[in-house]
Formats: structure tokens, C-alpha cells, sequence
């Protein structure tokens, strides 16, 4: 037996996944740089959001025809790769349709896969028109020029060709079953690829095979090369969609945390019986730097926000619904995270460059990526949170980055910062004396 096939599929296969697992572990890391965060509570909720949303794809019917099709490709493109199982085991141990002894079950999977198929291509193809052609609005914000517009496409395309070189794939394999060619198992049920195979009937076996080889070859080098270019695409999400879940926030949407450090400092003023000049007991914060407010960089977010950042699948409902967004102001919640997950790849890129340590760039995601101006129009109504399909919060981020623009740089608007004084010194935001502010009624 010619074993040179075999070798080489294992050459490509070890490749195709080390390149992955390489990938995975730089993801890991730069998430990582995130600051500690414990989403490890309420395991039961968590567990619910992860099967009711990302695998049941429970937020995504809200808009019915991007849902039903999303809901499409994403089960056929899954279902369909259970297959791939079979070409591994095929092509390391030079076998063909191995899972064949299954009989009418096998038939029923095969027959299954291929209805998938073409139903995968009509969706990429609507999904292809409703970005390319209607130009949905949400599809063509100022941040969806250059890669995400082509990435975008790209995805598109590659599960297009993946579909049609599997279903090439078994219209040749159909057509050699009926010629009894050698090596052909008579295994599956082709309802959709035997209606191409009239176009091999008069193909010699010899060209029936290098039709049939080449189609497979393609298929599992095109899923290999599809794994790996996840981490380059937005796709990401396909991946991370059940961890992004998972450790979603589970607090009510209006409820913002609170700074530990501000909270502290707090209690100290409220307690009469504190000295607010004693010194540090031993340990306490020795030979450490005040903690920093707010964030004006990744390294300043919590791990969940980064997981979030790479999560983002750049659809476009969080900003469709913003109502600043809506409005004509500078703020898209996607832009916030499309930013984010930027500048954590330049974070990622410089450690790489250096040796495993981050040298400073002069670059920060504050100013260089998210202006003040997207920050401060921001009504901090949830819309974003809510219209995400998977869990993601960019309201986290822009509350953080407002933070350390208050509270470590004083640079709130001059609104704001007339509200806040007016607080402190009359305790309400109207700029009346307290002993003043009964006088409405006299008037009425």
C-alpha cells in the first residue's frame, strides 16, 4: 500500500493544529493581561446563558431573517464538520467512508449533511447580498472600511467554497460508487450531489477520482486553513462565544460596580473613630503604587472585558441601536470594542517583539484608539449590553475609561464638573443653596 498519502495528510493535519494550539495560547495570554476579575459565581446561571445563547443562539432571533439564517450556517457548518472525524481517520489510515458499517444510520448523516450544505450556501449567499448589495446600514459604519469590510466577505466565501467542495466531493464519490470503481465504498445517501453527478456520467474513473481527491483534499486543507484564520478574523466568535457567556455579568444592567480602593477611603471618612493620618499597618499596601482609577489601556481592563473585546463579532446591533449613535454622535459601541481588541493585539505584538515583556510605546487605548469625545456621549442606557447576541458589555469599558478621566486626570466636561461641585456643596446638581431650594414653591 502507498503510504505516501497517508504521511502527508499527517504532516498537514500535526501542522494545521500545532499552528492553532500556537494561536490559542497567544489569545490566552494577551487576555490574560487583563486585570483579576471572579466570575466564578451562580454556576446554574451561567451554565443557563451559556447553552441558551451561544449554543442555542437564543439572542440572535430577535431580528428574524439575520437570526434564522445565522441559526442555518451555524448548525449546518458544525453539523457538517462531524465528518471531518471520518476524512481524519480516512486519510491517516488510507481508508474511505470508514463509519460506513453504520448502514442506514450512515445514509441518514451523509443525506443529513448534504441538505445542510446547500441550505449553508443559500444563507452565505443572503447574507452576501444584505451585506454587499442592500448595504445595511450597520454594515457600512466608518469603522467597517478596509479589513473588516473584506474580512467580513471573506468569511462568506470560504464557507461558500467549503460547502461546494464538499458536495463536489460526493457527487464524484456517488458517481465511482456506481461504477463499482476500486477502493469506493457503496455507503451514503446523496440527495443533493446526486443531482450533479449527470455532469461526471461520462468522466472516465481515472478523472473521477482526481475530481474526488481534489475536492477532498481541498475540503479538509480549506477547514484546516479556516481554523486557523479564526484568529485573525472576527470569527473568533465561534470560539469564544461559550466562555464569553459564561462569564457574562450577571448583575442587573443598571447596576455599575463599585471602585474598592474609592469605597475604602469611604468608610474611612465615615468613621469617627478613624485617623485618617495613622500610618500603614505592616503589609498594608508596602512598597506598592496607589492604585490606578479607571482604565486608560487594556492592561488597566479585567480579563472578562479583553475576552470580550476578541468575542466581538463586528455585527453592528449594538451601535444600531445606540441612541447616541442614532443621533449622529462619534460613539459606536462596536468601534469600543473593535478598538480594544486592536490595541490588545499591538500589546500582544510589542511583548512578542521583546522577549515576553512589554515595552512602552507611547501608545495607550485612550486617545490613541478611543477618543474622549466617543467616551463622554455615551447615555449609559444598556442598549448595547442588551442588543449583543452573545454577552458582551461595552458599557463596562467606556465606564472605566470615564473613571480615570475623572478621577485621575480631572477632565470631565465642564457640565459635568459643575454638576459634581454643586453636589458637594449645595447637595443636589442645581447650582441653589440648600437652605434655597423650598423657594420653587413661593413661585408657583
Amino acid at each position: 500500500m502507498n503510504w505516501i498519502p497517508n504521511i502527508l495528510f499527517a504532516f498537514v493535519l500535526i501542522f494545521g493544529i500545532v499552528f492553532f494550539v500556537k494561536n490559542v495560547k497567544k489569545l490566552i495570554r494577551n487576555i490574560k493581561l487583563g486585570r483579576s476579575i471572579d466570575r466564578t459565581d451562580n454556576r446554574a446561571a451561567r451554565w443557563n446563558n451559556m447553552i441558551r445563547i451561544a449554543l442555542g443562539q437564543g439572542k440572535m432571533v430577535v431580528r428574524p431573517v439575520a437570526g434564522i439564517m445565522h441559526i442555518i450556517v451555524y448548525v449546518g457548518f458544525v453539523i457538517i464538520n462531524i465528518e471531518v472525524l471520518e476524512i481524519i481517520i480516512d486519510g491517516l489510515l488510507g481508508t474511505h467512508r470508514v463509519f460506513a458499517f453504520l448502514g442506514n444510520g450512515y445514509d441518514f448523516l451523509i443525506g443529513s449533511f448534504e441538505v445542510l450544505a446547500l441550505l449553508v450556501i443559500i444563507a452565505v449567499f443572503v447574507f452576501w447580498v444584505r451585506r454587499n448589495i442592500i448595504k445595511l446600514k450597520r454594515f457600512w459604519n466608518p469603522e467597517m472600511k478596509g479589513w473588516p469590510k473584506k474580512d467580513a466577505n471573506y468569511i462568506l466565501y470560504i464557507e461558500a467554497v467549503l460547502m461546494c467542495l464538499f458536495l463536489t466531493m460526493n457527487a464524484a464519490d456517488f458517481q465511482l460508487q456506481q461504477l463499482d470503481a476500486e477502493h469506493y465504498t457503496q455507503a451514503g445517501a446523496f440527495p443533493v450531489s446526486q443531482i450533479l453527478s449527470p455532469v461526471f456520467s461520462d468522466l472516465p474513473a481515472s478523472t473521477l477520482i482526481v475530481i474526488e481527491r481534489t475536492a477532498w483534499w481541498l475540503h479538509i486543507v480549506g477547514i484546516l486553513f479556516f481554523l486557523n484564520y479564526l484568529y485573525y478574523s472576527k470569527h473568533l466568535h465561534i470560539l469564544l462565544a461559550f466562555p464569553n457567556t459564561w462569564y457574562a455579568n450577571l448583575q442587573p444592567k443598571g447596576k455599575l460596580d463599585n471602585l474598592e480602593a474609592v469605597t475604602n477611603e469611604v468608610k474611612l471618612m465615615l468613621d469617627p473613630n478613624a485617623d485618617p493620618f495613622a500610618a500603614p499597618t505592616a503589609n498594608e499596601h508596602e512598597g506598592t503604587e496607589p492604585e490606578k482609577f479607571g482604565a486608560s489601556d487594556v492592561s488597566d481592563l479585567n480579563w472578562v472585558q479583553l475576552l470580550n473585546a476578541y468575542t466581538c463579532t463586528e455585527c453592528g446591533r449594538c451601535t444600531s441601536e445606540c441612541p447616541a449613535n442614532q443621533t449622529g454622535k462619534l460613539l459606536s459601541p462596536r468601534k469600543i470594542m473593535m478598538d480594544t481588541r486592536d490595541r490588545l493585539e499591538e500589546v500582544g505584538k510589542n511583548i512578542d517583539a521583546n522577549g515576553g515583556e512589554f515595552k512602552d510605546d507611547g501608545n495607550q487605548l485612550l486617545d490613541n484608539y478611543i477618543t474622549r469625545e466617543e467616551l463622554w456621549a455615551c447615555t449609559s442606557c444598556n442598549a448595547c449590553v442588551e442588543a449583543c447576541p452573545v454577552n458582551i458589555n461595552p458599557l463596562s469599558i467606556i465606564i472605566d475609561m470615564r473613571r480615570y478621566l475623572v478621577m485621575e486626570q480631572s477632565a470631565a466636561p465642564a457640565e459635568l464638573n459643575n454638576m459634581m461641585g454643586n453636589i458637594e456643596n449645595n447637595g443636589a446638581p442645581w447650582p441653589y443653596n440648600q437652605m434655597d431650594r423650598l423657594n420653587w414653591k413661593d413661585e408657583a
